[in-house]
């Protein structure tokens, strides 16, 4: 989104620096070392996960393949302990130039549940070690578990300080990336007069160009550590291919809707290739299937959409749209108009069957967009901000009325890409304040990006009471602990973004109460 003018710590730190040594504050790095990008875990099942490096001796490689430009073999193991005293399975993958070299192994017939320590070596060279931890069983009761959620990490705008603290402090069991893991283009010229390092590498178009955004993120020894310390799931936004795309609609009027997808294909195949997930589900030639299905036991099921591929178009772009971009009034028929998408239809059936069969105690949407409307004074006529749910209120209802058709147990909705915190209530009628909510709605701020213009968007609150809190001056990220009885999410705020040093600390806490929709 850009918006408008307006003794575990000595584990993870050996785990993120490791043998070899790694880099130096994102961009000193062994010309020679092959795990330069780290290593990392994702999709957690009962019976194991994916552990994935990408070998790139030369990580920023013109031609994005970062160094290796012929098959090679890599080793890996996975231990049920961080010195490899007891390795459980191993094996061998071929890093191919065809996927950038990335490795992904699905790993299966671990027990449910529990930690265990992965590595690779390819070249004579040892990677640093990572963690990563199993679902429990189907059928277990957990009672709890503990995970954090991140989003909107641009490079230029600061440091990734939130990452270290969120390796090192929360113990979770797994990270929820929610969208804009990297940013295809810089700051406006504006903006980069606040910018503390350079992306030093034009926008991204291509697939090379991709690759090398990837690569430069994950020289990053703060994301290096968050990804060595937990496994995560991961979403798109729009960053991962162009600001404030809607499905195969370019925000660029100089695309046409078959040149914008061939940049979404290449976009799309990067996202695979850098992310630990599992290639055999999500990437299938040219096509590229997002929404998953994860579950905690019976405590949890999470539900990770695809909130951009599949979009209609953007509304109210026929003489609507207002000079401040993606603001339109709120008589804009496109508002309401039941014919609109926004995951697509086939998406919606899958999400909304899946729900109707859930015996989970809690349901967590895990996507991109702020769900809640806001409305802000305008004239002649109030505004509504349409890259968001907002811009696609009939497929809105839709959701919100599956929730209660289908009885669905707890759901909260987790969102990213709007640089703020956020606490809400959803109503199946916003229009009707009075109503019961029938969902929560926690939204976390970015990692560095800018915020929205906090005093105009607090200005509006309240002709929005469904939003219980806001923040917009603070980055950082969101950690939550999920019980049987409640849900405690904290929203937790770095220092200073330029501060490599940066510490972190409380800056709200909610709960939501089982039983009981809405925040509390």
């Amino acid at each position: 989104m850009t918006f408008p003018s307006f003794d575990r710590r000595r584990f993870l730190a050996g785990a993120a620096i490791g043998a070899p040594a790694l880099l130096l504050h994102g961009r000193a790095f062994a010309a020679t070392d092959p795990f330069s990008l780290g290593v990392a875990s994702g999709e957690p099942e009962p019976d194991g996960f994916v552990i994935w490096t990408r070998i790139a001796p030369n990580p920023l490689a013109e031609d994005g393949l970062g160094g290796n430009v012929a098959p090679m073999p890599v080793r890996w193991e996975v231990s049920t302990d961080d010195a490899f005293r007891h390795i459980v399975v191993r094996g061998e993958a071929v890093a191919q130039p065809a996927l950038a070299s990335a490795v992904h192994v699905e790993v299966a017939g671990l027990k449910p549940d529990r930690p265990y320590w992965y590595r690779f070596l390819a070249a004579g060279t040892q990677s640093p070690v990572g963690r990563a931890w199993t679902a429990p069983a189907i059928t277990a009761s957990p009672a709890a578990v503990r995970f954090t959620a991140a989003t909107c990490s641009h490079w230029e705008m600061g440091y990734f300080s939130a990452y270290r603290h969120m390796a090192a402090e929360e113990d979770s069991r797994f990270t929820l990336f929610l969208g804009d893991y990297i940013y295809e283009d810089s700051a406006s010229p504006e903006r980069l007069k606040q910018a503390v390092r350079s992306y030093g590498m034009g926008p991204a178009q291509t697939l090379a160009d991709y690759r090398r955004r990837y690569a430069l993120h994950r020289t990053d020894r703060d994301l290096q550590r968050l990804h060595a310390a937990a496994p995560c799931i991961a979403t798109w936004d729009d960053h991962e291919v162009q600001n404030d795309y809607s499905g195969i609609w370019s925000q660029d009027p100089a695309f046409t809707p078959a040149q914008f997808v061939l940049r979404r294909l290449t976009a799309y195949r990067a996202f695979c290739e850098n992310m630990p997930v599992r290639l055999s589900r999500v990437m299938r030639g040219d096509t590229f299937r997002l929404n998953r299905r994860f579950r905690w036991g019976d405590l949890a099921q999470f539900d990770v959409l695809d909130g951009r591929q599949f979009r209609s178009p953007p509304a109210c772009i026929d003489g609507q749209k207002t000079r401040r971009g993606h603001m339109a009034p709120i008589s804009c028929a496109d508002l309401a108009d039941p014919s609109r998408t926004f995951l697509g239809f086939e998406q919606e059936r899958w999400l909304y069957d899946g729900w109707a069969k859930s015996a989970a105690h809690w349901n967590l949407l895990v996507q991109n967009l702020l769900v809640a409307p806001l409305v802000v004074e305008g004239s002649p006529e109030p505004l509504i901000w349409t890259d968001t749910w907002n811009g696609f209120g009939g497929a809105r209802t839709r959701l919100l009325d599956a929730m209660v058709e289908t009885k669905l147990s707890n759901p909260v909705t987790l969102a990213g890409d709007y640089h703020s915190f956020w606490c809400n209530d959803l109503r199946q009628r916003f229009d009707r304040p009075s109503d019961p909510a029938v969902a929560a709605e926690i939204v976390v701020s970015s990692i560095t990006s800018n915020g929205p213009p906090d005093a105009g968007i607090r200005a509006a609150l309240p002709a929005n009471p469904h939003i219980r809190y806001f923040d917009a001056t603070h980055r950082g990220y969101l950690s939550v602990d999920l019980h049987r009885d409640r849900m405690d999410a904290r929203c937790m705020a770095i220092s200073d973004r330029a501060d490599r040093a940066a510490t972190v600390g409380l800056l709200h806490a909610v709960s939501v109460e089982a039983g009981r929709p809405g925040v509390a």
